[in-house]
């Protein structure tokens, strides 16, 4: 028989097989991407080990993967919405802020942010005329770390109608209704008007939404509004606020209610709103975003 001993990259068995494939991957000149899947097959070959997958199951896996992105268009990314129904999405986000606890948390980013929303001046109303809808009257402050006002930051922000849909899943809609972009005063404070989102159910047509059925979870996120906080000289923060009678706060499928992001949507039926051509009942929130000391980074819209 032919000695083959010193021929190490062939496979022995079941065991041998990751040091194999991490020998091979060994000369990759990125330390960091050698880090990251090294790591990845170490604790992928671990999974299939501990739960011994079948040639069955590793096909069906295999199909999921791909049906994901199938499912992906210009107008819907399945891909991040895997990421999150998994908790993958929240839990970097997590390991990214969890030693900086006085700065505001994080949230995810989710599947329907955009980029090049609409700017507008503080105190102007980014719902588009005749949408329905309670007012909402929005008055947030940027500050650093130290509690002092950050200035000419850009908060981007977004959220779902009082239908629960966000404008590009709804043909009702005007193209970036609900969406839009505001300057920090001299002060680190922003204001504008908007209607109170309600929770919804995230898309359920694709592949996740098969999953979810089969784990018996709903699909329903609650209530909130996306901010997108970008400032020279801090990380940026990606974050959602909360409303605190929202239905689903404790059951999130995405996993991402954080505690200090609940905020007060306060109900006022005096008829002494902001705007004078509310009449009758509105809501307000308040809340303050801390950002730490860092470099800003710009996020990727999922979608166009």
């Amino acid at each position: 028989m032919t000695d083959l001993s010193h021929l190490d990259s062939i496979v022995d068995d079941a065991d041998s097989i990751t040091e194999v494939v991490q020998a091979a991957m060994s000369r990759t000149d990125d330390v960091r991407l050698k880090q990251i899947v090294d790591a990845l097959v170490r604790h992928a070959h671990a999974f299939f080990r501990e739960v011994r997958l079948t040639d069955q199951e590793f096909e069906q896996g295999i199909e999921f993967v791909k049906a994901i992105g199938q499912a992906t268009t210009d107008d819907h990314n399945e891909v991040v919405l895997c990421a999150d129904v998994l908790g993958f999405s929240t839990l970097v986000t997590l390991l990214n802020t969890i030693d900086k606890t006085d700065r505001t948390p994080g949230a995810l980013l989710g599947p329907f942010y955009r980029g090049h929303s609409p700017e507008y001046r503080n105190g102007e109303c980014i719902v588009a005329d005749g949408s329905p809808g309670a007012p909402l009257f929005v008055r947030g402050r940027v500050v650093d770390r130290a509690r002092r006002p950050v200035a000419n930051a850009m908060v981007d922000v977004w959220q779902a109608s009082p239908v629960g849909l966000y404008e590009n899943q709804d043909p009702d809609q005007p193209d970036m209704n609900l969406r839009g972009r505001f300057r920090t005063d001299a002060e680190g404070y922003f204001r504008f008007r908007s209607v109170r989102p309600a929770g919804y159910p995230i898309p359920t047509h694709g592949p996740v939404g098969g999953l979810l059925e089969k784990q018996h979870r709903h699909p329903y996120r609650p209530a909130h509004i996306h901010f997108l906080v970008i400032a020279e000289g801090y990380e940026t923060l990606v974050s959602q606020v909360f409303a605190d009678d929202s239905g689903y706060l404790g059951s999130d499928v995405v996993f991402g209610v954080i505690r200090d992001l609940v905020g007060r949507f306060e109900l006022h039926e005096d008829g002494k709103a902001p705007d004078a051509d509310v009449t009758g009942p509105y809501y307000t929130l308040g809340y303050e975003f801390v950002l730490a000391e860092g470099t800003p980074t710009y996020p990727t819209p999922p979608i166009k």
